[in-house]
């Protein structure tokens, strides 16, 4: 029997105690040649692009010759105006990767010893530059197309006869919302938060690529999809798969939100279940790489993304 890639000496190639011996020199250097890879760690300036920049000795920033510019390695990305030694954003990414079923704030913020409203910023700021790596990502080739609804728990009542039956429409509390996803086989996954899945149809219409052969069960709204693209059904009542169609990817995806979920985030609220679907797409993409390569690809996207206007002074304003 193969041995599971996770279980594998190829799947561990980042140490968590080597991040968190680094000194803030070290921690500096390792974003510089990261956001700077282009140039071999050489900085540029943000805010011109020159690459005549002098480095103060008093202080670690950097000023451009061009437009005197004062600015540091964090400067114009998504961990702008930080307060935490870099070092600390780095061991943040480290034990984000590190979890293949995502990482609650809670328990980020006692790794990081920070309040909880600070790791639970930074994790939904690494999940933003994360999500900006599929905006413009368009399936193709076989797609799979299915819906996961998440969120609206009503509890039951105490005695058997006072119970409703928590699936109808007129039962529910209007909290609950479907993570629709569009899963390309062997690619990427683009997962959508809709009010229920007939509203996704538009959305697929215009994401998925024209000559994309879609995978859908037989629920009545994928119908319409017939008249869009070439589509093929399965009936989940006789099989999971038969004839070529299936939506199995699919479903993998959404095993994946659920044990999120349940082991780690306990509740998935509607304004954030989109970064959290996007978050556990981006890991079920990468579940074959290992959590090293993981950690730089997180990094370059962190230090890639711009500053945060979601993010940026969360707490400082009426939410």
């Amino acid at each position: 029997m193969a041995q599971h890639f996770l279980l594998s000496t190829a799947a561990r190639s980042l140490s968590l105690a080597k991040v968190a011996r680094m000194s803030e020199e070290e921690a500096r250097d390792a974003f510089r040649m990261i956001r700077w890879s282009a140039t071999e760690g050489q900085p540029v300036c943000p805010h011109c692009g020159c690459a005549a920049v002098y480095a103060y000795k008093s202080r670690p920033i950097f000023k451009c010759k061009g437009c005197e510019g004062q600015f540091s390695v964090t400067s114009g990305t998504i961990f702008a105006s930080r307060k935490l030694p870099v070092r600390d954003y780095l061991l943040a990414i480290a034990i984000f990767v590190n979890e293949v079923k995502g990482k609650s704030a809670l328990a980020l913020s006692r790794d990081l010893n920070v309040q909880y409203k600070t790791a639970f910023v930074l994790a939904h700021k690494i999940r933003e530059a994360l999500a900006a790596e599929v905006e413009t990502v368009t399936p193709a080739g076989n797609v799979e197309v299915d819906g996961c609804y998440v969120g609206g728990y009503i509890k039951p009542s105490n005695y058997k006869e006072n119970r409703i039956d928590r699936r109808l429409a007129k039962n529910q509390n209007g909290k609950r919302r479907v993570v629709v996803v569009m899963r390309e086989r062997k690619g990427r996954t683009l997962p959508f938060v809709f009010k229920s899945e007939g509203e996704s149809v538009a959305t697929i219409a215009e994401r998925v690529a024209p000559n994309a052969t879609v995978h859908a069960d037989e629920a009545a709204h994928w119908d319409k999809l017939h008249a869009i693209f070439l589509t093929k059904r399965i009936n989940h009542q006789y099989a999971y798969s038969a004839e070529g169609a299936c939506t199995n990817q699919a479903e993998s995806f959404f095993s994946r939100i659920r044990r999120a979920e349940l082991g780690h985030h306990h509740h998935l609220s509607g304004p954030y279940l989109a970064a959290y679907s996007r978050e556990m797409a981006w890991r079920e993409d990468h579940r074959r790489v290992s959590n090293g390569e993981q950690y730089l690809m997180v990094t370059a996207a962190a230090l890639a993304h711009p500053v945060s206007r979601q993010w940026k002074g969360y707490w400082q304003r009426s939410i």
